[in-house]
């Protein structure tokens, strides 16, 4: 914890509130260690029963997290504005080629000013208050893609949400309440984890191989009572997984034993994926089904296309009413120009096959050094380290940002997360270099943490 940096207050809506001024200012950026109960609560003259109720209150907001014997830190991605550092991302030095963000290649993006164009020629009206929600076409050609995909469609609702991350906060908040369990995979999407622990839900971590999340953790989560669970098709975010046709059966047979638990499906990268969509939807009683359109045609349009039972999407829509409202049609009438362009499905193919050449090259050359690299499908490669903070700071010493794997973690080993959108075929080779003498550095040892007294 930083030394310069005093925890003060009487109460525990006093303490929460020093350290949410300490977290705003950037005096204890992410990962900074908080002082044990007890020491605070001496140092500050007060009960640990008063501490330990701050310290709670902290966590369910989200803004900080207990790591074991590593005792109390701020999360890396706090829910708060920041004056400091919001990540433990180290920030790109000049000359690095940044492999952190696991942002798509803008590059391969479709052009949008051409639809634009179309969408002004057209005359197109903004609806008013009272006509706002999903438009009908584009709710009609999601269904047929949907149908498409083998989702069952039958009595199933559409919506659209601002994007895939506002779908699973209006559904998570639509079913769960603070201090519910949700299970999630592990290592996972870090956006997903950090909303969860911003709405006071607690994760519940499942273990991800490259087929999906294992039946066995995922059977496990749900008996500890987790009220839902959340699972990545494919590309999953870090590790590049794909749910195959055998897993799915399998998660499906375990979803039958809990017929109250609410699921959530992300297929983020949609067209992008370049395997078959084996889909969970329809496994439980409640279910949604979110696609994206952000890795395929563009971030900046914020949409998703959600579809599940009546009930869940009805929740959803209720929520947006008494909120946001709706998405705007003028970003529902351009993706629903994407979908039907000839040229950008085209664009979009190449744009797939692109990221499948550069992620099997860099696979293939980490694999030639030995390494445990993963990354099945997606934007991304998992490479197993026994020391991700060393092998992060190699690399960047080598000219190479790249993700640490504590963003992504519950409790599976340490691994560093490798973004392939920025790569060429010539930084393959270096790269492949510069990891393996990475991963080669033996861990630092444990030193246990300074609190400060107040």
């Amino acid at each position: 914890m930083a030394a310069h940096y005093q925890i003060v207050g009487s109460t525990a809506a006093e303490i929460s509130e020093s350290v949410e001024a300490g977290v705003r200012s950037g005096s204890l950026g992410p990962g900074a260690a908080l002082p044990p109960v007890r020491a605070l609560a001496k140092s500050l003259s007060c009960s640990p029963a008063t501490v330990a109720k701050a310290y709670q209150h902290l966590r369910q907001r989200g803004l900080i997290e207990t790591a074991g014997r590593n005792g109390t830190r701020v999360r890396e991605r706090p829910p708060i504005a920041t004056s400091g550092r919001s990540s433990l991302r180290l920030p790109s030095p000049p000359g690095a080629i940044d492999l952190s963000t696991g942002e798509p290649d803008l590059a391969l993006m479709p052009a949008l000013g051409p639809r634009l164009a179309r969408l002004a020629a057209a005359e197109f009206t903004p609806t008013n208050y009272s006509g706002g929600g999903a438009l009908p076409e584009l709710v009609a050609l999601a269904r047929e893609r949907f149908a498409g995909d083998g989702i069952p469609m039958g009595d199933a609702e559409i919506t659209v949400t601002s994007g895939a991350l506002d779908a699973m906060e209006r559904l998570l908040s639509a079913h769960l309440r603070p201090g519910d369990k949700v299970a999630v995979e592990d290592p996972g999407w870090a956006n997903a984890l950090d909303l969860i622990a911003a709405l006071g839900l607690t994760a519940v971590p499942m273990p991800v191989d490259d087929e999906g999340p294992t039946a066995e953790g995922m059977r496990a989560a749900l008996a500890s009572g987790a009220g839902a669970v959340i699972v990545t098709t494919r590309a999953q975010n870090p590790t590049g997984a794909a749910v195959s046709a055998y897993r799915a059966a399998e998660l499906r047979a375990v979803l039958a034993e809990h017929a109250s638990v609410l699921l959530i499906e992300d297929d983020h990268a949609a067209e992008l994926a370049p395997v078959t969509l084996h889909t969970l939807a329809g496994a439980a009683g409640s279910w949604a089904f979110v696609r994206s359109v952000s890795k395929p045609y563009g971030p900046d349009l914020r949409l998703a296309v959600v579809a599940g039972d009546e009930v869940t999407i009805a929740r959803v829509v209720g929520r947006m009413r008494v909120g946001a409202g709706w998405v705007s049609t003028l970003l529902q009438q351009v993706v629903l120009y994407l979908w039907r362009d000839d040229e950008v499905i085209n664009g979009v193919i190449r744009a797939r096959d692109g990221y499948v050449t550069r992620r099997l090259a860099l696979r293939a050359a980490l694999s030639a050094h030995g390494l445990d690299a993963r990354g099945r499908t997606g934007l991304n490669v998992w490479v197993s380290v026994p020391d991700e903070t060393r092998a992060v700071a190699a690399l960047r010493d080598a000219g190479y940002v790249v993700a640490p794997g504590a963003l992504f973690r519950l409790a599976s080993p340490p691994g560093i997360r490798i973004t392939v959108s920025p790569l060429s075929d010539d930084d393959i080779a270096p790269l492949a270099d510069a990891v393996a003498a990475a991963a080669a550095l033996d861990p630092v040892p444990a030193r246990s943490s300074v609190a400060l007294t107040a």
